[in-house]
């Protein structure tokens, strides 16, 4: 079967990319041949493939059209979504937070499932590697929620653990010390607003950035609440952040657990959660692969390496739970 489709003269230049990039990664995916003349797009192969190609092809000029830039990280999602048999404009038109130059949207499968949830549920877990934009999309999330008056105040937590280091020998006062533990959120949230915002809210409250112990005997309404780096909470430390749910609270959840600095006799808050929550009603827990990584391909291959070598070699990089 072949079916051509003609295009606007833009959307086909985008569509094509640089050296038809774009056509031809779409082409490795869609089990059909794809030529591009002019602006006419030409679909060669079964009646099935076409048919889904030429529907893949329609949504992506769309979304050109409504001035998505068809950019390398762009193409991995669209062909991680036709991969795994979803609509790549269902993925790529939720757009989470928009602000001057800064469009978030979920990249894979997975990330839309977890905006999902984090919107569904009252609390959720995002589990999984590093660089698949758990604690960036629940800034994200957070940073619409305020901007939406859907609640009062931001609250970003994390445990201050060390990671091979020890907290004592660190100069300055308290917060100087764990600084370094809070920093990713901080960097977070200027890539979601100007610096000077960010201080405004920070000085009237508005905004919380904290080390996790900072949040016992307190009760957390009106706000969107994001613990980060779980993995390195103890069940006690778990339990007791959880149970500071308010009113109107959203809570979200992120780890991994194949970084946990613990030592290796205590149990991680994040992997015993997982067993005692999971049927609860209102929580969703989201687990994230080697797949969702969305920082540079090389990261991507350096946590598959890391995950076969834990399988293979190192016992202490699984889940350490009591027997």
């Amino acid at each position: 079967m072949r079916t051509q489709l003609e295009l606007d003269n833009i959307v086909a230049a985008e569509l094509a990319g640089s050296n038809d990039a774009v056509l031809r990664a779409l082409e490795a995916h869609l089990d059909c041949e794809l030529y591009l003349r002019g602006n006419v797009v030409t679909l060669d192969g079964d009646d099935e493939t076409v048919q889904a190609a030429k529907v893949v092809v329609s949504e992506l000029s769309d979304l050109i059209t409504e001035g998505h830039e068809i950019a390398p990280g762009t193409i991995e999602a669209v062909t991680r979504a036709l991969d795994d048999h979803t609509s790549p404009a269902r993925i790529l038109e939720d757009v989470v937070w928009r602000h001057r130059t800064t469009k978030v949207s979920p990249k894979t499968v997975n990330q839309k499932r977890y905006v999902d949830s984090i919107r569904d549920n009252t609390i959720t877990f995002g589990i999984g590697p590093a660089g698949t934009g758990k604690t960036f999309l629940a800034v994200a999330l957070a940073a619409a929620a305020l901007s939406r008056r859907e609640v009062n105040r931001i609250i970003l937590t994390r445990p201050a653990v060390e990671a091979g280091e020890r907290l004592g020998f660190l100069p300055g006062d308290l917060m100087a010390k764990v600084d370094p533990y809070l920093r990713p959120l901080f960097d977070a949230l200027h890539d979601m607003l100007e610096p000077d915002r960010v201080s405004h809210h920070l000085e009237r409250g508005i905004i919380e950035v904290a080390p996790l112990a900072f949040m016992r005997g307190r009760s957390l309404n009106d706000s969107f609440i994001i613990l980060d780096e779980a993995q390195n909470t103890s069940p006690e430390q778990m339990k007791m952040f959880l149970t500071r749910l308010g009113f109107n609270s959203k809570m979200v959840v992120t780890g991994d657990i194949t970084q946990i600095d613990l030592a290796p006799e205590h149990d991680s808050g994040l992997v015993v959660v997982a067993d005692i929550l999971k049927d609860v009603e209102g929580i969703e827990f989201v687990r994230f692969g080697e797949e969702d990584v969305v920082r540079h391909k090389l990261v991507r291959r350096i946590v598959a390496a890391y995950g076969e070598h834990g399988q293979r070699q190192a016992p202490e990089l699984r889940p350490r739970r009591r027997a």
